[in-house]
């Protein structure tokens, strides 16, 4: 009794003090990201800016399509883990058709559409008629789609059509297409759940599947077609990333399906199914945007910043369980009634009016800081979980230490499109000069024509960028580097014997670079033969298992070169004792741990780059171009290769 008469007096208890309990604990994820937009203005005095704000909407574009797909699946208490995979796929099909097999470019994007929808019916035939778990079904997707869109793209990115490349654009200059696209499918999105037959069907399906199909519905049916929504607008959000990135990435999305089900869930829907909307999945999204944006615009190591997004998300969902608990309203499926629209307009109205105040008060709180009493530079990297790039890192560090530089670095985990937000950020904040390692030289340059028009000198190290202007080009030669590797290894070999080629991950420019300069150099070696080439992403454990399995096959090989050291030196552990005695291998980078093992003869040789002096020299250059110093436009730094003889006198 007490209980009832607690609920249904609410404002008894506490008046103003209660309603505003009880609206921020409805609407949690709205909340939150006032919150995370006080906390990011406070801190930042470029966060609230106009172009910083919009960065923020494109960068949120891609997850917040992907997680729109997917808040159907929740909504029904299923799950899709595919949808990262299959934008790729839709995107290189796009790509594909429309340049390679020269398909107009209208029909093409409708072989791209019906591509993601394909995937789709085939994960919903797979639950429904198959009775897998959706887990089991879209995670072999997820691996198929991936598969295809490597075989289709040969490993290596498409460009894009400019007229499809569009999508990434602006309007009027200012307004993001992505932007619009994502609003766009937010409201077919709230159509679909809140005034369709098949909406209605979603929350029944995930309130209790069993007692929909008693009351009539085709379950069945009906999940064929949740799956295929989740199809459709995974393409949609393949099309507008491989628009923003102009080329189509066969790796790209890597890792999206978990941001979009992370949106779903933070924006309050439930993974056991029955509920949620599109609104609050879009809040999920911007908090997710937010949060990196911010981290980035704060300098947050690029290390902290995952366990941060980390803690948010499980805070998130703690927050919704405590809500729930509390006894926070939800608004049935297909429910009207003005009251609750009347209170969900109050509640935005609110939102806005302190979204303005805030505005107004950072605005006065950030007016007297001019800048920084140093310059500062940005430093994006393409990965640092590889010790190449993190002596790159190291040497930068302590360039700009020397120098007096304010360096803020990032991460972008060979993920194409996450540098390129990265960048975006960097060109929102009031930087003198830009870094870039590119993940993939063509997918870099929109960002960096960005950085260009914004008047930012960028420094592009050991990858270029392509179609944009850069201040200078900080690199080894990675085609000499690979000769300079056939040449070691074939005379090691006495011109003769059977080689394998352990590559590194698929689409980037440095393996492209150093494998095409190790076929150019071994055409001087006709008596020695290539038994087989297999990718092993630039990781040392692949490298193992790859080498392994590949030992099987050709047990008498005398040789082995490895586009990087950590895959050479996961070769050396599957060969064993014949690393080095029977069988020859040959690395490239020069790491501390590929020096090692040169010292103790288990690598025959590594090609080294000496990554920190590419560090320090990029560093420098970033300074001279941002104090308006001459540069030049092309600064090498010598390749070397190490064996045991010269090792001891060398330095990375």
């Amino acid at each position: 009794m007490a209980t009832d008469t607690l609920k249904s007096k609410p404002g008894a208890q506490g008046g103003a003090t209660g309603g505003l309990r009880r609206l921020l604990l409805d609407n949690g994820a709205l909340t939150a990201l006032i919150v995370l937009v006080v906390a990011m203005s406070a801190l930042s005095g470029d966060f609230l800016t106009a172009d910083n704000l919009l960065n923020v909407g494109v960068q949120a574009a891609v997850t917040a399509i992907l997680a729109f797909g997917v808040t159907f699946v929740i909504v029904s208490a299923g799950i899709d883990l595919s949808v990262g995979s299959v934008a790729a796929l839709s995107a290189t099909v796009l790509a594909w058709s429309a340049t390679e097999a020269g398909i107009p470019v209208a029909l093409a994007v409708v072989l791209a559409v019906l591509t993601g929808i394909v995937c789709g019916l085939v994960n919903g035939f797979l639950v429904s008629y198959g009775k897998l778990p959706p887990f089991i079904a879209t995670l072999a997707m997820l691996s198929v789609a991936r598969g295809l869109s490597l075989v289709i793209s040969q490993g290596s990115p498409i460009a894009f059509p400019d007229s499809v490349s569009h999508l990434g654009d602006t309007l009027g200059g200012w307004l993001p297409v992505p932007v619009l696209v994502m609003v766009v499918m937010g409201l077919l999105t709230a159509f679909v759940l809140g005034r369709t037959y098949i909406g209605r069907s979603m929350y029944a399906i995930g309130g209790n599947e069993e007692a929909a199909r008693l009351s009539g519905l085709r379950v069945k049916k009906q999940k064929l077609a949740i799956y295929a929504f989740s199809g459709l607008f995974a393409a949609a959000a393949g099309i507008v990333l491989a628009s923003r990135l102009a080329s189509a990435q066969p790796q790209a999305a890597q890792g999206y399906e978990l941001d979009a089900i992370a949106a779903v869930v933070i924006g309050g829907a439930s993974l056991a199914g029955g509920t949620g909307k599109a609104s609050g999945t879009l809040i999920g999204a911007l908090i997710l945007a937010v949060l990196r944006n911010g981290l980035n615009l704060l300098s947050v190591s690029a290390f902290w910043q995952q366990v941060v997004i980390g803690v948010v998300i499980a805070l998130a969902v703690l927050f919704d369980t405590v809500r729930r608990k509390a006894g926070a309203t939800t608004p049935a499926a297909g429910a009207s009634g003005g009251g609750n629209k009347g209170k969900q307009a109050l509640t935005y109205v609110i939102a806005a009016v302190v979204a303005v105040a805030v505005v107004g008060a950072t605005s006065l709180l950030h007016s007297g800081s001019s800048g920084a009493d140093k310059p500062k530079i940005g430093l994006s990297l393409s990965t640092l979980n590889n010790p190449f790039f993190v002596q790159i890192r190291d040497g930068a560090e302590e360039e700009a230490k020397k120098l007096g530089v304010d360096l803020t670095v990032t991460d972008a985990q060979n993920d194409a499109s996450q540098q390129a937000n990265q960048l975006q950020n960097f060109t929102s904040g009031s930087l003198s000069a830009v870094v870039v390692n590119p993940v993939d030289s063509d997918a870099a340059g929109p960002s960096v024509r960005g950085a260009n028009q914004a008047g930012i000198p960028v420094i592009a190290v050991d990858r270029g960028v392509n179609k944009a202007d850069t201040s200078a080009l900080v690199a080894s030669d990675n085609v000499e580097g690979g000769a300079l590797g056939a040449k070691a290894l074939a005379e090691k070999l006495g011109g003769k014997g059977t080689i394998v080629i352990l590559q590194g991950q698929a689409g980037t420019s440095a393996s492209r670079e150093r494998g095409a300069g190790f076929a150019e150099g071994l055409k001087a070696y006709p008596g020695i033969k290539v038994v087989a080439k297999q990718p092993a992403d630039f990781d040392r454990t692949k490298g193992l298992d790859v080498m392994t399995n590949l030992l099987q096959a050709h047990p008498d090989i005398d040789g082995v070169f490895a586009e990087n050291d950590e895959m050479a030196l996961g070769a050396i552990k599957a060969l064993g004792s014949k690393a080095g005695t029977s069988v020859q291998v040959v690395g490239f980078d020069g790491t501390p741990d590929g020096l090692k093992a040169v010292r103790a003869g288990t690598l025959y040789a590594s090609v080294a780059q000496q990554p920190s002096e590419l560090g320090r020299i990029a560093v420098q250059n970033a300074l001279r171009a941002a104090e308006d110093e001459k540069v030049e436009k092309m600064v090498k730094v010598p390749v070397k290769v190490v064996t045991k003889e010269n090792v001891a006198g060398f330095e990375g």
